[in-house]
């Protein structure tokens, strides 16, 4: 079966032989805005709706601060590292999906984080397959993040989550996220 590159590559050097594109920048530029309409097109949309439970502190914390500036809070330059839990439901006994694993630095004086995580799937239909978000946070309000890449079921992924707060404590936050995801629809090999 023909993938869609392959599709619109031959369209493009039918209608276009290589001397008269390479003089046609207008023509470029219309058929690589063309070839990522089709892509999204074509892509399969995924909504995926989960809980980030995140322990702040104790023997089960699921964030650790790893580079500090300030007495352990998450004050200008602080870097810290997360394997947090996704989980099906609101409550803490709610089947695990999977964990939402990376990095955040504290980037901004007024507490803003710069995240760059990836949610790992390790049950159920997506079982094996991330999501790549990245995107400025601030804790305690809405946040929107793009979806900049993932593997297995994900491959080629492009799109956003929501993150809204559920709980907000000094010893743990639950998010509710929306992910909204196009890509690529992998058959098994």
């Amino acid at each position: 079966m023909i993938d869609i590159y392959s599709f619109m590559a031959g369209i493009n050097l039918i209608l276009f032989p290589p001397t008269f594109m390479a003089s046609s920048l207008s023509q470029i530029v219309f058929f690589s805005i063309l070839l990522l309409s089709l892509q999204q097109a074509c892509a399969k949309k995924t909504h995926l709706h989960f809980y980030f439970h995140e322990i702040l502190s104790g023997h089960n914390a699921t964030l650790m601060i790893v580079v500090n500036t300030n007495n352990n809070s998450l004050t200008f330059g602080t870097i810290v590292v997360v394997d947090d839990m996704l989980l099906e439901g609101l409550d803490d006994n709610s089947t695990l999906i999977g964990r939402s694993q990376g990095l955040g630095a504290t980037v901004g004086r007024d507490g803003s984080l710069e995240s760059m995580i990836n949610f790992v799937f390790t049950e159920g239909k997506y079982k094996g397959s991330t999501l790549a978000i990245y995107g400025r946070v601030v804790l305690g309000v809405t946040i929107e993040r793009p979806v900049i890449g993932g593997t297995g079921m994900f491959r080629m992924a492009t799109g956003y989550s929501v993150a809204k707060p559920v709980v907000v404590s000094a010893t743990k936050l639950v998010y509710e996220f929306d992910v909204y995801v196009w890509h690529k629809e992998m058959k098994d090999n």
